[in-house]
């Protein structure tokens, strides 16, 4: 079974939503059947990679609401995150932009390490503060989670992995997705946002139950005299 995610790593529910499904796994009996692959989502491509402004200033001139009211949501989320094991500190948070961040998730995933890269740059942006847009950041990072800094820092001076990333992208729009976090599993059924365990347990067994059924389209036609072989069809004899 396959498990595409889209996500950004700026994305609180993305995080929550992370957890939430990785539980629903936990729950589902053919977890060592699931891939998961990590896909690339910006929602502010033209995001900048350094701001003045704080998390709070940021979300209240977008939505156009005072400061107080912009804190009061972030509260709110970070409650949510609290409850599943999450720790959110929007007074200290660093907003970027995301796009090198995804591309060094790339250059993880060619070397096996790309769930271990997604978790560690949602842990360092949402819990300990730090500027994912950095490349100096972006390549400590890679090296604690196995990667060879040196050649992490290589391929982010590049615009290597640029490609994959934009190619994500525009698989999200052509599959509709205009939101994150969004789970994809077998190309056949899509979660979208950070819904209850249940929902991604039922889901993931829903696609496994499909995954282990079929239904046989033709009808019984008896093609052969061989007496293993009737019905279009040969086994295997019984042993003596």
């Amino acid at each position: 079974m396959r498990v595409e995610v889209w996500s950004d790593f700026v994305c609180p529910f993305c995080y929550i939503g992370k957890r939430h499904f990785e539980e629903a796994l936990n729950q589902f009996g053919g977890k060592a059947n699931v891939e998961i692959v990590f896909k690339s989502f910006e929602l502010d491509p033209n995001a900048k990679v350094h701001y003045d402004e704080d998390m709070h200033q940021l979300l209240a001139a977008k939505y156009g609401m005072s400061v107080e009211q912009a804190k009061e949501m972030n509260a709110n989320v970070a409650q949510r995150a609290a409850e599943v094991g999450l720790t959110y500190h929007f007074d200290t948070m660093k907003p970027t932009n995301t796009f090198d961040a995804h591309r060094l998730t790339h250059f993880a995933a060619q070397h096996g390490k790309m769930t271990e890269m997604a978790e560690r740059l949602f842990k360092a942006y949402f819990t300990e503060s730090k500027h994912i847009g950095e490349h100096e950041t972006l390549t400590a990072l890679a090296a604690e989670v196995g990667l060879d800094p040196e050649k992490a820092r290589e391929m982010l001076n590049s615009d290597e992995f640029s490609y994959e990333v934009r190619t994500d992208e525009q698989e999200a729009g052509s599959l509709g997705i205009q939101g994150v976090p969004f789970f994809v599993i077998n190309r056949k059924y899509a979660v979208s946002g950070a819904q209850p365990i249940g929902v991604f347990l039922n889901a993931l067994q829903k696609a496994s139950e499909e995954e282990s059924s079929f239904t046989i389209l033709n009808e019984d036609k008896n093609e052969s005299n061989d007496p293993y072989c009737a019905d279009g069809k040969c086994e295997i004899p019984d042993k003596k």
